[in-house]
């Protein structure tokens, strides 16, 4: 497994994890990403299959920031979620949704298996800072 990137306070950074079937959203994600100079290495799972594999085999170098669209084929992203909050190995995920779900059920899922943040693509534009923001935090 590749190790991170160091900072110069000596921690690793976070990979980005983006986990997006639809190949412009997930290319506008990594541009606004590189835009703020968040140069983390970014890692990209097209289903939530293909997500849970990659991170159970150990594909995704750690530690890890996931960005979750909920709309997924094979395997949707509340039930990735799922997985990932499930399986003690994955547990320390930090997990954001992006998705043009607004859905209240699906809003109170994500946040029950305990997402950091929850941004509809509509309005990715005027909260992407504050996602880099928390992303940077994180």
């Amino acid at each position: 497994m590749q190790s991170g990137v160091m900072k110069f306070s000596g921690r690793r950074e976070a990979t980005i994890f983006i986990v997006e079937d639809d190949d412009i959203d997930a290319l506008t994600i990594e541009r606004g990403l590189r835009r703020v100079h968040i140069v983390n290495t970014i890692v990209r799972g097209h289903d939530g299959q293909q997500a849970l594999d990659m991170l159970k085999a150990g594909d995704v170098p750690e530690p890890y920031i996931v960005l979750l669209d909920l709309n997924l084929p094979k395997l949707s992203g509340l039930e990735l979620l799922r997985e990932i909050r499930d399986d003690p190995d994955l547990t320390s995920a930090v997990v954001f949704v992006l998705t043009t779900s607004q859905s209240d059920e699906d809003l109170t899922s994500a946040y029950r298996d305990h997402v950091a943040g929850y941004i509809l693509k509509q309005h990715m534009a005027t909260d992407f800072i504050n996602v880099l923001g928390m992303i940077e935090h994180y």
